[in-house]
């Protein structure tokens, strides 16, 4: 699709301005809902900048951790950081460089949506776990959980009707409970469930909102990086004029994410449904 030059990913550091402390809260909500046990072996499929890789590795104790994304740089950032235990890998999440069942759980953070065969990756992420271990993933809900992007692209639609084509509830829609949990079943895992992660996003003022959008990493501040200046003010003020700032200059929004988890059938099960 012609909007997907907008999704750039060449910078660790400014992804993490602008994406990577709501990654992280949804990232703890995420593995307190998945409740595994210590000592376990764990892939991280478009793991980023390794936001969830270190957290469970913090919260978890794992035995290993190993993070795969397409992204150089965002490999690179990960692998920089001292996360005990895990490792880093630039890989494909529809050809993981893994051989089958030997992790005992799959993870996949904000990724799904990204990728052109959301289903094909699932079905990796199943072959590479162990035969009843748990495979999971979570998604923005763009639709109508994600307040301060709906705020920049409503701003957006408004100076530039063109952009409400790149809006990424318009591009995502299948990141809702139904859509996550007849991905899961079309892979083949079995006991499939969904549960809603909210975070708030609280920003200190207006600049720590709109700055973020200006770093060119992601769909919305891709977008932004191909704008005049002129056109950026406007739609900087567009923004300002809709977002709620409180009266200590504040601006108060909540993320929501979708999460979903099933299991690897058991061996005389097949990993798969026909057809």
């Amino acid at each position: 699709m012609a909007e997907q030059r907008f999704d750039v990913w060449s910078s660790g550091a400014a992804y993490e301005r602008y994406m990577g402390r709501w990654s992280r809260a949804v990232a703890r909500r995420f593995l307190a809902w998945l409740d595994r046990p210590a000592g376990l072996r764990w892939l991280d499929v478009g793991c980023g900048t390794g936001a969830l890789s270190a957290l469970l590795t913090e919260l978890h104790d794992p035995r290993r951790v190993l993070g795969c994304d397409r992204s150089e740089a965002f490999v690179a950032t990960a692998a920089a950081a001292p996360v005990r235990t895990a490792g880093f890998v630039v890989g494909d999440a529809m050809a993981l460089p893994v051989r089958d069942g030997v992790f005992d759980v799959a993870v996949s953070g904000l990724t799904l949506n990204f990728l052109p065969e959301p289903v094909a990756a699932v079905r990796e992420l199943a072959r590479v776990v162990r035969p009843g271990g748990p495979v999971a993933a979570y998604v923005w809900d763009y639709g109508e959980g994600m307040g301060f992007l709906h705020a920049f692209w409503t701003a957006a639609a408004a100076t530039d009707p063109a952009a409400a084509a790149l809006d990424e509830a318009r591009r995502f829609p299948g990141c809702g409970p139904e859509a996550l949990h007849r991905l899961w079943t079309d892979a083949g895992l079995a006991d499939v469930s969904t549960t809603p992660v909210e975070v708030p996003t609280v920003f200190a003022d207006f600049a720590d909102l709109w700055d973020p959008f200006r770093t060119g990493q992601g769909p919305a501040p891709g977008y932004v990086a191909t704008l005049a200046p002129a056109a950026r003010d406007r739609l900087r003020d567009a923004l300002h004029a809709r977002v709620p700032v409180g009266s200590d200059g504040s601006v108060r929004l909540t993320a929501r994410a979708w999460a979903v988890r099933g299991v690897r059938p058991r061996r005389n099960q097949p990993l798969s449904r026909p057809g």
